[in-house]
């Protein structure tokens, strides 16, 4: 009894996180980026367009895939929800152990054996792909619940997400920039540094290494949490299959939660599409250098997560996180398609003015601002989202909430990318292709998957988005109602205590 009141009372206890807390656990998701965002954005074109395996092959990994996180992600969930150690806590364990695995399977992703092609070359990308992301679950899912349990006040929980989704920025976009110009620099040879094979071996092992010592330090350096952060219930049931279905019963009976998480697929779909065609837009459609494209990167995200980073909290502060949410997933999916459509009415710079690169970039950073507020307004939702359950059954469901988020994730690069992948089939756009030698019908079409098609899915997320409940308002009669629980709690143990004495 003493334990569940202490949950109760640690629950609606809001504080500030020291900032040195919040740095270490930010800064986490910066290695998360580095390894997912690199297999999405890289992983297809090298085993496409470097190594020759067919389109569809290529694409159909990452979509294969996300089955095995399907499962992974939940169940880490739940293991961590559930899992007792009083000196490493409910998180800490996962993440103390993820970190050389997720390095290890990131760099044989890029360093298959010389005499593999075809289909042999496939099952090696597949069984890799695999082994990261599964790892990255054991990381990254305990990792996001760590920050959704770190403060229980609506707008701290704001700002906490602010510092992951900045960090995360920074995993994004500075991988772009350096590698464009150290491992990917453009030479005389090769039309575009991405192409260049060489370049693969030094780039996986110099992020390899840099994943791993940030997963650590971000595990670390939070470690002085643990007295902080709940533990399960001392009378909660121990980790087990049936806890696990019974767990997902819970939170999918959610009725908040089941939208967010519909909205959610939906974005990430249109995410995923986006992000399995965006290298080779910027390579074959707008023509950019390895170089142009780390710029593109730095210039048109920088505006955004500093936005995001300075501004989601006043935000929310003055509007209720469903209004932000609907509102930036509207503009998340129309702002990325504006230079296409643009260039489709003949409004848009030519390919090599030196207006093309700002003009890009300059929806680039109204995009990633969107982008950048709706993540961390989602996933601080999610923690609104734990207080309900939390008053409703009794137990603390962050792990599994989370999963699923981390889930969709991937799922950017999963579903969307095969997506890509067959309507590059479609188009029948060419292997081992040289920028500014594709056919014009070809490259056109590749603008309308990318851009007007892709909207579509964005739209129906907003749709879904709207149909979440929790306000302020809301988030504060549920605190108030714990408050009493608690109470409550604590009146019955000091009874129950008189009478057996």
């Amino acid at each position: 009894m003493t334990d569940q009141n202490q949950d109760l009372r640690d629950l609606i206890d809001p504080h500030t996180v020291p900032t040195k807390s919040r740095l270490a656990f930010g800064v986490g998701s910066t290695a998360e980026t580095l390894s997912l965002y690199s297999i999405g954005a890289l992983g297809m074109l090298f085993y496409n367009q470097v190594l020759g395996l067919d389109i569809l092959l290529a694409g159909l990994v990452p979509t294969l895939a996300i089955f095995g996180d399907a499962i992974s992600d939940p169940l880490i969930g739940s293991w961590s929800d559930r899992f007792r150690s009083k000196k490493w806590g409910r998180r800490h364990p996962f993440m103390l152990l993820a970190p050389i695995p997720v390095a290890v399977s990131f760099w044989m992703v890029f360093n298959p054996p010389e005499t593999l092609a075809g289909g042999s070359l496939f099952w090696w990308f597949l069984a890799w792909s695999v082994v990261l992301r599964t790892f990255m679950t054991v990381y990254h899912v305990p990792h996001l619940a760590m920050g959704g349990e770190l403060s229980k006040e609506y707008t701290e929980r704001t700002k906490i997400m602010s510092y992951n989704n900045f960090f995360g920025w920074i995993g994004g976009a500075g991988f772009f920039k350096i590698n464009s110009t150290v491992f990917f620099a453009t030479t005389a040879q090769t039309a575009n540094g991405f192409l260049r094979p060489d370049a693969y071996e030094p780039f996986s092992i110099t992020i390899a290494i840099v994943i791993a010592i940030v997963l650590f330090v971000s595990a670390w350096f939070t470690l002085d949490r643990i007295p902080h952060l709940p533990q399960p219930a001392q009378l909660a049931s121990r980790f087990g299959f049936r806890e696990f279905y019974g767990d997902l019963f819970k939170a999918f009976g959610n009725r908040n939660y089941l939208f967010l998480m519909i909205a959610l697929f939906a974005l990430s779909m249109m995410l995923g599409i986006r992000g399995g065609m965006g290298t080779y837009m910027n390579i074959y459609y707008w023509e950019f250098r390895s170089e142009d494209i780390g710029n593109l990167i730095l210039m048109g995200s920088f505006f955004g997560y500093i936005s995001g980073f300075l501004f989601s909290a006043r935000i929310h502060n003055r509007f209720d996180k469903r209004a932000t949410i609907v509102t930036t997933a509207v503009t998340l999916s129309v702002f990325p398609a504006m230079p296409v459509i643009l260039r489709l009415m003949g409004f848009f710079p030519e390919n090599g003015s030196w207006m093309l690169l700002p003009a890009v970039a300059t929806f680039g950073a109204l995009a990633a601002a969107s982008g950048s507020i709706i993540n961390i307004s989602v996933m601080s939702a999610i923690a609104d989202i734990a207080d309900e359950n939390a008053l409703k059954y009794g137990v603390r469901q962050e792990g599994i909430l989370y999963s699923a988020r981390t889930f969709f994730a991937k799922l950017d690069n999963s579903l969307g990318h095969g997506v890509a992948a067959v309507a590059l089939k479609m188009i029948e756009f060419p292997d081992k292709a040289v920028p500014g030698e594709v056919d014009v019908d070809i490259v056109w079409w590749l603008g309308i998957v990318d851009s007007p098609l892709a909207i579509v899915p964005g739209l129906i997320a907003a749709c879904f988005y709207a149909r979440y409940r929790i306000d302020k308002s809301g988030y504060e009669e549920t605190r108030k109602r714990l408050a009493e629980a608690a109470s409550t709690s604590d009146r019955l143990a000091v009874e129950d205590k008189i009478q057996r004495s």
